[in-house]
């Protein structure tokens, strides 16, 4: 079973000299992740902070820069959150994820496997 998942973010994170840096690996999560963000004061606080400490628990490598914390992923442009927080919910779902298409020749509508991951 595959738990680490290689990632590119479409914007980049900038370090403080100027560095962007795109790729990364990401992987499941456990329920500790999410229990553990839960308990974090800054979750308590504000609730919806919950998204970037989760992503700091499960981004587990981004070329360049040592350790992931939430302040790097605060940093983040909003694309790359919302890349970030879409392969999460991704990966981490019991149903594989579908996308809707159209035939072209005859119009009907059906359902295609997204095969996120490149497995396969």
């Amino acid at each position: 079973m595959q738990t680490v998942y290689d990632f590119t973010l479409p914007k980049g994170y900038i370090d403080s000299t100027g560095e962007v840096h795109r790729r990364g690996k990401m992987r499941l999560a456990t329920a500790g992740d999410e229990i553990s963000a839960t308990r974090d004061p800054r979750v308590l606080q504000n609730p919806s902070y919950l998204t970037i400490v989760v992503l700091s628990r499960v981004i587990t490598e981004l070329e360049g820069v040592q350790g992931i914390s939430a302040t790097v992923v605060e940093k983040l442009f909003t694309a790359d959150l919302a890349y970030l927080q879409d392969m999460y919910q991704r990966i981490n779902d019991i149903e594989p994820p579908t996308l809707k298409a159209v035939c072209p020749d005859c119009g009907k509508t059906f359902e295609v496997p997204l095969n996120f991951t490149g497995e396969g």
